[in-house]
């Protein structure tokens, strides 16, 4: 009898082998220079799809597995202020592979860790699409509003 695996997701996390990404940015803002650090994790997620075969037939197992980042901003104001935000971009890197994904962990980490340029890029992307929402959290911190 076959056991039916499809949908069960896992929900394991892991963080690429060579820990943690960094970006560093100085914003200018009418208000003051902003000092902004990011930091990110990378996360990777199983899911489990497929059935084992009975009796001499092949088994459908595959593991579907993605990898995102979470991300953490800290930014300190001219004033001394300091803005945090937490935000996650899931799904930059996807990928499958055959059997069940407690045995593919491995290979993924290091797949993921052969990726970790396109990561970093990413990154960096994701903080140039934060600083508009970081002058906007400045304008309100400081009672101005952004001329139109």
């Amino acid at each position: 009898m076959a056991f039916g695996l499809v949908g069960l997701l896992l929900g394991a996390t892991m963080l690429a082998p060579q820990g943690g990404m960094a970006h560093s940015a100085r914003i200018d803002h009418r208000t003051g220079t902003v000092q902004t650090d990011y930091t990110a994790d990378v996360q990777v997620t199983h899911q489990q799809i497929g059935t084992v075969g009975a009796g001499g037939r092949p088994s459908t197992l595959r593991c579907l597995w993605r990898a995102g980042l979470v991300v953490e901003r800290q930014a300190r104001h001219a004033s001394g202020s300091t803005l945090a935000r937490s935000f996650i971009q899931d799904r930059i890197v996807e990928g499958s592979r055959p059997g069940w994904c407690s045995t593919q962990k491995t290979a993924i980490a290091d797949e993921v860790a052969r990726r970790s340029d396109m990561l970093q890029a990413r990154l960096v992307q994701l903080a140039q699409e934060d600083h508009p929402v970081l002058h906007a959290e400045i304008d309100r911190m400081h009672g101005t509003m952004q001329a139109g």
